[in-house]
């Protein structure tokens, strides 16, 4: 079972290698990189974004850092001032927004290590190098908001402030990241390679599939080997056309069955390609006699 958390996710910088373009707005995938961020922490009680207000596929809470531009610290402060722990929860991930390759099982490994090591004030993720990094951290509440009130007495401020001011004050635990899940988009180089990483044959399906619901607001994990597979059934045994007019009329009959019995989802949409696909061998048996 998860932690129960909440989340801060901090999309407010100036993003000067990318010559202050809209970096949370950049798409890689068709996706924004804000949003593919929202997607992996889609588990959290409450998310509070620190930036700009904009469109986005999950719900959020937005708030800014004062002064606006005053660093990640400043914008931590906010986004924790901002209605987080009114849920419950005692435990915090903390996201900067421009992680292409952030995914939920690494969300879910921070949270699992924080959960496992009940000294530790904060589970951050290592990148390939070893190297901490604090924004893409889970972090227990209430040693996060004391070391954020002893910073500010000590400095006067939080604008311009070092993270590791934070982070070298709490006691911690680290996650060793995958081979992309720390790599993090600062430059329009950085986004190229995100963007042809996206289009690796192994991971091109399941970006478009995820890229597609998240334009149609579809919050249903299907099982697209059953889809495909009836696809091509249809394909061979009857015409290729047939092929995306049969798995649409599949998707069609699902919604139906849902909004008839209210037991529409996964469990619906197998059923109806389990008969969409027996019907196809039965037409391709046919035309295997007529030969």
């Amino acid at each position: 079972m998860t932690t129960p958390h909440d989340a801060v996710v901090l999309a407010g910088g100036a993003a000067q290698r990318l010559g202050g373009a809209d970096k949370p707005g950049v798409r890689v995938g068709g996706r924004a990189l804000l949003d593919r961020v929202l997607a992996a922490c889609r588990g959290a009680g409450r998310t509070v974004v620190v930036g700009d207000s904009r469109p986005t596929v999950h719900p959020v809470r937005w708030t800014r850092e004062d002064p606006p531009g005053g660093g990640p610290l400043a914008a931590l402060d906010a986004g924790v001032r901002a209605g987080v722990g009114e849920t419950g929860a005692d435990v915090l991930l903390v996201l900067s927004a421009d992680l292409p390759f952030l995914d939920e099982d690494t969300v879910h490994r921070l949270l699992g290590a924080l959960a496992d090591a009940p000294d530790a004030e904060a589970a951050l993720l290592t990148d390939a190098g070893g190297r901490d990094q604090p924004l893409v951290a889970a972090y227990r509440v209430a040693p996060l908001r004391r070391e954020l009130a002893r910073i500010t007495e000590e400095r006067g401020t939080l604008a311009g402030g070092p993270l590791r001011r934070l982070t070298g004050a709490l006691r911690l635990t680290r996650v060793a990241a995958g081979p992309l899940a720390s790599f993090d988009c600062d430059t329009w180089e950085d986004i190229a390679t995100a963007r042809a990483r996206i289009r690796e044959h192994g991971t091109v399906l399941d970006e478009w599939i995820t890229a597609v619901k998240d334009e149609l607001g579809i919050e249903l994990d299907v099982d697209t080997g059953v889809l495909l597979d009836l696809a091509r059934d249809a394909a061979h045994g009857v015409a290729r056309p047939a092929a995306p007019l049969t798995t649409f009329l599949v998707g069609y009959a699902a919604a139906r069955a849902g909004g008839e019995s209210g037991e529409g989802g996964p469990e619906a949409v197998a059923e109806a390609a389990r008969k969409a696909a027996a019907l196809a061998q039965r037409w391709a048996a046919e035309q295997d006699e007529a030969g």
